[in-house]
Parts: structure tokens; C-alpha cells; sequence
């Protein structure tokens, strides 16, 4: 009884600000301005069938290299003496404490023309554009995201019992061979976890690609932005349509969590 008693607040609290908003969007989707149900928000929505595809891409790249580099990261934090595995922690956390829009002017002045990393290359002879295109959204969004990567993958390794690791060395395993039959299979949970946390956000955010992508870097999150002030009942409809794929990606990951707890 105590325990559901605790509930409640949480229960008010995703009635009010998640469960509410929610309804107010899918019933905003499905009617015109003038309060009837129609359809034609969802055909305006599909005009931007092409912005969506490249968002979605774009999410897949970003949380695919977030996995590349959090993953070894994350094995090398639990190899180090805890004092250090807490200084790189803090390390990681350091930039989250910063403005999300701040964090992107940082980026915009790396790379940016004449800025130090065209500086840098220049003189040694390198001479690109390193801002206005997919590459610098793509760098911007791992920036943004990969500690959502490196933290759940970090959590689930660090409580990996050492006597598994023991026991398959004595039974004769090389490194090699711990770390794909031991060390990999029960880390996989907080890869589920760490690809979720990074895909969900990284295919729905918008600023990163205004100010680090060219004129057809925009991402759904822009163009829902832009929308939402002009004409609500299109953004609404471009909402639902990207929260019924992103709920879709959520069930496919449980489910792939869900077999990994039966094995």
C-alpha cells in the first residue's frame, strides 16, 4: 500500500506533462483549423517523407559511431582503479553541465572557416570545408550523445562478476576468447540500453543541424519546429508519425532486451 502511495506523484506527473500533451497532439493531428476530423495533416506530413528518411539515417550513423567509440571506452573505465574510473566519469559529465545550444556555438567556432581545426589542417597542407554539411551534424550529434552511450554500457560492465572472468581463464580462454563468450553476451543489456537512449533523441532533435548542416541537412525535429508556428495541425500530425516510429524502435529494443534475459 505504502508503495503505491509513492506512486501517485509520479502517476500526476505523467498524466499532466506526458499523457495530456500527447492526446492534445493526436487530437490536433487528426482535425483542420476549424475543429473537424480530417486526414489531409497526415498527406501534408508525407511531403516531408525525404527529411524524415535522412533524419532517421542520420540517427542510425550517429548512434552506430556513439557505440564504436562509447563501447571500448567504457571496457577501458572498468580495467582503470576506481579513483580514475571516477575522474573519467566526470570527465564525460563535464559538458552535459553546459547549455545544449552553447555546447553547439562550441562546435560552430571548431568548425567553422579559418577556425582551429582549419588552422590546424591548413597548416599541414589540408584544405576542406568541415561545417555546413552531414559530417558536421553527424560530429555534432555524437558530441552531443555519447556519454547516453558510454554511462549505461559502463553500468552494466562494471557489474560483471570477476569470478566469471576467473573461472573461463582457468578453464583455459584467452583474452579473446573471455571477452566474446563472457564479457560481451552480459553487456549487451546496457548496449540495448545505451542505443535507446542515444537513437531516440538523435532522430528527433533539431538545432544541431541549423547551425553545423548545409541547406539539405534539415531533420525532422526543424522542420516540427518551423511548422508548429505557422500551422499546428500539420506539426501535430508530423509528431504522431515520428512518435509511433520511434515507439516502434522502443518495443523492437525491448524485445531484444527481453531475449537477452531469457538466454
Amino acid at each position: 500500500m505504502k508503495t503505491r502511495k509513492l506512486t501517485i506523484p509520479y502517476i500526476i506527473w505523467m498524466l499532466v506533462f506526458t499523457m495530456i500533451p500527447i492526446v492534445m497532439i493526436g487530437i490536433t493531428a487528426f482535425t483542420d483549423k476549424s475543429g473537424n476530423f480530417s486526414l489531409a495533416n497526415f498527406q501534408s506530413a508525407f511531403h516531408y517523407s525525404g527529411v524524415f528518411t535522412k533524419s532517421l539515417l542520420i540517427a542510425l550513423i550517429s548512434t552506430a559511431i556513439c557505440l564504436v567509440v562509447a563501447y571500448p571506452l567504457a571496457y577501458m573505465m572498468t580495467r582503470m582503479k576506481k579513483s580514475t574510473q571516477n575522474t573519467v566519469i566526470m570527465l564525460i559529465m563535464i559538458p552535459m553541465w553546459m547549455n545544449f545550444l552553447l555546447r553547439i556555438y562550441a562546435w560552430v567556432i571548431l568548425l567553422q572557416k579559418n577556425g582551429p581545426i582549419d588552422s590546424a589542417l591548413s597548416m599541414l597542407g589540408i584544405h576542406g570545408t568541415y561545417i555546413g554539411n552531414t559530417a558536421a551534424v553527424i560530429a555534432g550529434m555524437v558530441y552531443e550523445y555519447l556519454p547516453f552511450m558510454v554511462l549505461p554500457i559502463y553500468t552494466v560492465m562494471s557489474k560483471i562478476d570477476n569470478g566469471l572472468i576467473e573461472a573461463a581463464q582457468d578453464l583455459g580462454s584467452n583474452n579473446a576468447a573471455v571477452f566474446g563468450k563472457v564479457v560481451f553476451p552480459l553487456s549487451i543489456p546496457g548496449i540495448i540500453s545505451g542505443i535507446t537512449m542515444v537513437f531516440v533523441p538523435s532522430a528527433s532533435t533539431f538545432l544541431v543541424s541549423q547551425y553545423l548542416g548545409g541547406t539539405d541537412d534539415i531533420m525532422i525535429g526543424d522542420v516540427i519546429d518551423k511548422i508548429f508556428w505557422t500551422d499546428q495541425n500539420t506539426g501535430s500530425a508530423i509528431s504522431l508519425v515520428m512518435m509511433v516510429f520511434i515507439f516502434i524502435f522502443l518495443v523492437i529494443m525491448n524485445l531484444f532486451g527481453d531475449e537477452e534475459a531469457i538466454a
